[in-house]
């Protein structure tokens, strides 16, 4: 099966925030809409319990139904985005569906609510708000259904028409008001399940026709009935066969022509109602809809209302807010308010993906001979033995785990999920606990966990009957060794660090097991060949190769030597290796196992040096992976692009490392890997480049990218050679990086698998949860004694030294000079102090500056590259440079043009401080005080409104002072006396 690489730039929330977060309980984690492969699914963390399902489809005429049916996440299912927009696992948050095909915008908001002894309840807002495009009329439907897995545990219907709770007897005509669900397991207790009718603004289709009278469609459809367990998770094919019952019912009874209309036929029957594992409530709306279903927890002592959804709903959509805003404290340029709902629907899906899964796995424990794949042509030897194998069937297994991509990819993937949980430490770091935990006790006997989680009959309906079968020789990139690194770095930082300890404690045996099991299975052959390497034992090689892929690799189609050999060493695998070497030495060393920890130091350290004799070309200035040739000699084979950087990638570089700036060169190399979109997975000069299915050999994967930002702020970071080339490169790289997510999604309405690395485009698979920081340009407009500095820098050092923008610095101080020039000399010619003078010049500035409010309102900001940016830029600074004349020109020498220290500095040494009446300082005074007040508004401005509003309140702020200027005379006819020597 193809593998899919996630996240990503998500985990810049790793590199720009800090946080902290308190031990959470349990009982938080059990309810959730922990069925990501549905648009809406709830179901507890437990093998046996009640899932829930949405269902809905427009209604107008027949033909919706048939093929737009939502229940499902598909992938090109005619929507125009969807997902999370807030989302905190632990208290809920609220999903928009923007259903293109059904004209409908549906939003699902949910909300947990703690009490009791089993978990607490929870309740979901469900509403639907015709599309723009829609008739106000539109009719939609909307089912929900209820299973209850477990033998012996069913739920049954009541209903609620009056203040009592009562049986409830069938009604052939629907039933009014809230109906209920009552049901009780072990694990839940007892419970009811309870869906409102909803406000009084609801409306319903009227139809005229005989039936109407017997089925009028503003009172709910229910129905209950049995159905096998294992078939309970095909909730649509059920809900599709019981409504062709009603079709069927209508059409032998009115034939096509007398039909009823399509509303009150596309129904279920209001057939047998009472005890059951399978039950149906259906609604029919026309236009915009709201209702609740709400979960009571009997033993929390209260069965919430509409009222209390409301309350609740309101508290867990601040407290997002609030958390949000104090973990992912973005840091320049990202600190734009204009991609905050960006930043949060992507933060957001990825939490929202978090999903439970239970099932059997089918696993081939034949350990044919073939999959040691030694021999010539290995890989033919093993597709035979592939096809004669009749797996097994093992578990079942449980799973909690965030999914790569809601509609193609809805399962656990062991390559992708240490990407994902990298932002989540920041977020939640108990929720780490529970899903490392969750994937570490999958793991044999011997230490293997499969790479692909496909557990249970529902997922496997995802996947080809050829892709479903797990290889215990197959691996996976250990990427849940970057989750690890990242927990020991939040606990190095916490004040708490025992629930740490107790974690670390409890996978230490599963992290070695798992690391044996790689350097078992996966070793490479040195000494047959006679490679020479400072160790023999540290070469490795991914088994299940094949000419075309490496699937284990989770660089798919990526180039390789070919054909492939048995002999092969895997540059890439060899890092890995190396990074869980390092991991496991650090946790050792906290756990005070000091003979592990030098054990594994020792292992680290043969890697690094196997890293340069086995794999680095000095040909090729690049490390490349080793195949034996027709000669039997170990031989290069170089493809320079993503497997050429991975120990860089891994961190096996370090700041001194001889081979770091050969590595950041290539990186930089717009005619190798660079793009201005991201770096691209093989180098354009690569004769690959862009071929056959072109999964890995040009698009720009987010994750990858992340490594490679991850690891230049850690060199920019540290005193080295390359310490200013790394921060330029990791500048450079996470705005465009930023910036090509963002347009996508903003055009889309989706995070995509992957990005063309020509256009920016996402594409592949949709729905691939992420997120981004804010991003705006920088640049010192009127602070030109820090543009003169950076500029005289730039200039005399080499271009790799350059952080900072230095086309933005040169216009700046250029135009800034200009402007003063003008203002200054002319000023000399006319009267610097005339009132038709300043007014003019003022005016002058002041269209400066709203013209370019208006080039940014328009085009929206970017730091580099654009001629409008240069022109904005120029904008202000000429502004700039002309007010700064203009206030020199006034003689007002305690509001200092230059910067607020020397404001400060005069006003703390003036010797009148305390003076009751010192024109001079309470001039400081108010210019400083306003240049706070200033500073606040303009934050404030920006934060709500972004950049452009700013520019333009800045703009009304001159033309205000313009008006000062023709209402005041008193000045201009004194400085006129004093212009003409008078007294």
């Amino acid at each position: 099966m193809i593998i899919k690489a996630t996240i990503p730039v998500l985990s810049f929330l790793a590199i720009l925030a800090e946080c902290s977060n308190a031990t959470a309980s349990d009982d938080s984690l059990l309810w959730g809409p922990y069925r990501p492969n549905l648009y809406f699914g709830v179901r507890p963390r437990l093998p046996k319990g009640l899932n829930t399902g949405l269902l809905w489809a427009r209604v107008d005429d027949y033909s919706h139904i048939q093929t737009k049916l939502r229940y499902t996440c598909e992938q090109n299912e005619d929507m125009q985005g969807y997902g999370w927009e807030e989302y905190d696992i632990r208290t809920g948050g609220r999903q928009v569906i923007h259903d293109l095909g059904n004209s409908i915008d549906v939003t699902t908001e949910f909300v947990k609510i703690p009490g009791g002894q089993h978990g607490g309840s929870w309740a979901a807002r469900i509403s639907g708000k015709p599309r723009d495009d829609a008739p106000e009329d539109i009719k939609t439907t909307i089912i929900l259904h209820a299973a209850m897995q477990g033998m012996g545990e069913d739920i049954g219907f009541q209903a609620e028409p009056t203040q009592l709770h009562m049986e409830n007897t069938k009604d052939e005509r629907g039933y009014e008001g809230t109906v209920s669900l009552a049901g009780t397991s072990k694990e839940l207790g007892t419970f009811r399940l309870s869906v409102t009718e909803g406000p009084s603004t609801n409306r319903h289709p009227e139809v005229d026709h005989v039936e109407a009278e017997g089925k009028p469609l503003d009172r709910t459809m229910l129905q209950s009935g049995t159905i096998p367990e294992e078939h309970l998770w095909q909730a649509k094919a059920i809900v599709f066969q019981t409504i062709q019952l009603e079709v069927k019912t209508f059409l032998d009874k009115y034939g096509e022509a007398d039909m009823p209309p399509a509303p009150l036929t596309l129904t279920i029957p209001n057939g047998d109602i009472g005890t059951g594992n399978f039950h149906l409530i259906q609604k029919v709306f026309e236009g915009a809809f709201e209702f609740d279903i709400i979960f009571s927890s009997i033993s929390g002592g209260k069965e919430y209302t509409a009222e209390d959804v409301t309350a609740e709903l309101a508290t867990a959509s601040e407290s997002f807010k609030t958390k949000y805003s104090t973990i992912f404290q973005a840091q320049a340029p990202f600190a734009s308010s204009k991609y905050d709902k960006f930043s949060k629907s992507m933060f957001s899906n990825l939490l929202g993906g978090v999903g439970y899964f239970y099932g059997d796995s089918v696993v081939d424990r034949s350990n044919d001979d073939a999959y040691e794949e030694h021999n010539d042509g290995f890989w033919e030897d093993a597709a035979e033995a592939r096809s004669k194998i009749r797996p097994d069937m093992e578990g079942p297994f449980e799973l909690f785990s965030a999914v790569p991509s809601r509609p193609f990819f809805p399962r656990g993937f062991l390559w992708d999920e240490g990407f994902h949980l990298l932002p989540i430490v920041d977020w939640d770091s108990d929720l780490i606990f529970e899903i490392l935990t969750s994937w570490f006790n999958l793991m044999d006997k011997n230490g293997w966990i499969a790479r692909e989680q496909i557990l249970g009959d529902e997922a496997r309906s995802k996947v080809p009957r050829e892709f479903q079968v797990q290889y215990p020789h197959y691996a996976n990139p250990p990427t849940l060794f970057l989750t690890l690194e990242a927990l020991l770095n939040k606990m190095e930082t916490s004040e708490n660090k025992e629930p740490y300890m107790d974690f670390l404690r409890s996978i230490y045996p599963k992290l070695q097991l798992h690391y044996q099991w790689y350097r078992h299975t996966q070793f490479g052959d040195i000494k047959s060949y006679d490679r020479d390497a400072f160790s023999l034992k540290e070469g490795y090689r991914w088994r299940g190769r094949t000419p075309q892929h490496i699937l284990p690799s989770g660089l798919d189609d990526y180039p390789r030597a070919q054909p492939p050999h048995p002999g092969e060493l895997h540059v890439d695998l060899l890092s890995w290796m190396g990074l869980m070497s390092r991991s496991l030495s650090y946790i050792a060393s906290i756990l005070s196992e000091t003979s592990d920890a030098k054990k594994y130091k020792t292992i680290e350290g043969a890697i690094i040096r196997n890293l340069d004799d086995l794999h680095w070309s000095d040909t090729h200035k690049t490390f490349c992976d080793a195949t034996i040739d027709a000669w039997e000699e170990s031989i290069h084979v170089c493809h320079k692009g993503y497997i050429s950087i991975f120990p860089f990638l891994t961190g096996m570089l370090g700041p001194d490392h001889p081979r770091l700036g050969a590595i950041l060169d290539l990186i930089a190399d717009p005619d190798e890997l660079w793009s201005n979109h991201g770096i691209r997975s093989l180098s354009q000069q690569d004769s690959a480049y862009g071929t056959a299915e072109n999964y890995w050999r040009s698009p720009i994967w987010v994750n990858i990218n992340y490594l490679i930002v991850d690891n230049l702020l850690k060199i920019a970071q540290t005193d080295g050679p390359h310490k200013a080339q790394a921060g330029k490169m990791y500048n450079n790289l996470r705005i465009n990086l930023v910036n090509t997510i963002y347009e996508s999604w903003k055009d889309t309405g989706f995070a995509w698998e992957q990005y063309n690395p020509e256009t920016g485009k996402g594409q592949r698979t949709q729905h691939f949860t992420g997120w981004t920081s804010l991003v705006d340009y920088h640049c010192f407009a009127s602070n030109q004694t820090g543009n003169t500095v950076l500029l005289t820098i730039s200039l005399l050092l080499s271009k790799n030294h350059d952080l900072f923008i230095t086309s933005n610095v040169g216009v700046s101080l250029a135009c800034f000079l200009l402007g003063g020039l003008a203002i200054g000399q002319l000023g000399h010619i006319i009267g610097s102090t005339r009132q038709g003078w300043l007014i003019f010049s003022n005016t002058f500035q002041t269209l400066l500056c709203f013209v370019a409010f208006a080039l940014q309102l328009i085009y929206g900001v970017h730091l580099q590259g654009t001629p409008t940016l240069c022109v904005i830029i120029g904008l202000l600074s000429l502004s700039s440079g002309m007010q700064v004349v203009l206030s020199r020109s006034l003689c007002m020498t305690e509001s200092s043009t230059a910067m607020a220290t020397a404001a400060w500095v005069d006003l703390l040494v003036d010797k009148g401080i305390l003076k009751g009446a010192n024109r001079a300082r309470n001039r400081r005074v108010a210019f400083l005080m306003a240049l706070v007040l200033g500073c606040c508004v303009g934050a404030g401005i920006y934060v709500i409104l972004g950049s452009a509003w700013a520019l333009g309140v800045s703009a009304m702020g001159k033309a205000g002072v313009m008006g000062m200027f023709l209402f005041n005379k008193s000045r201009f006819e004194r400085t006129a006396i004093e212009d003409r020597g008078g007294v």
